[in-house]
């Protein structure tokens, strides 16, 4: 939680926009934001996709750490962030630099979609389904895909990603626009 409150300050220090302009654009309460800030609460995937978005940043900015040039996420060892509507997480296994990317290991279950709302203009999705299977792309535009399938669609409008099968998990790759 330290990490991204650092981050989230910095970002939002970085843009020159105040906690009220920030909660404003991402549709969050100022006392929110102001926790969060503090390195209290538990975030939502939601909540700081919405606040990355009206920071104008990509997600990893938020929840990133520092790298080096050799780095192993352990299995065990990732840190997700979990969904409110949805069984699924996302855990960042490398934040784009200049190739402006980033790279989440996401699990996910059977019984709820979770639906996410457009990131930066210009982002793009990528996936490989891992292992189970999984409906995803845009909204009213879904397609069903299975383990080794690969699929890309605009991650700036309105998308989903439903388990079909328990024990999901894909790779997700977000390409952001450029600077």
């Amino acid at each position: 939680m330290q990490l991204i409150a650092d981050n989230l300050r910095a970002e939002r220090q970085r843009a020159g926009l105040t906690l009220s302009a920030v909660a404003r654009l991402a549709g969050v309460s100022k006392s929110t934001l102001s926790q969060l800030e503090a390195g209290s609460g538990n975030p939502s995937v939601e909540t700081l996709w919405a606040i990355a978005v009206a920071l104008g940043v990509p997600f990893s900015q938020l929840v990133a750490a520092p790298q080096s040039r050799l780095r192993v996420v352990r299995r065990a060892e990732r840190q997700s962030v979990v969904a409110d509507e949805a069984d699924y997480a996302a855990a960042l296994l490398s934040a784009g630099s200049s190739a402006r990317r980033d790279v989440y290991a996401v699990t996910l279950e059977p019984g709820s979609a979770r639906r996410s709302e457009p990131h930066l203009r210009g982002s793009v999705e990528h996936v490989v389904v891992a292992a189970g299977s999984v409906r995803i792309g845009p909204v009213g535009e879904e397609v069903e895909v299975v383990a080794g399938d690969y699929v890309t669609y605009p991650g700036d409008v309105a998308h989903v990603s439903e388990a079909l099968e328990p024990g999901t998990w894909i790779v997700l790759v977000m390409e952001h626009p450029g600077a």
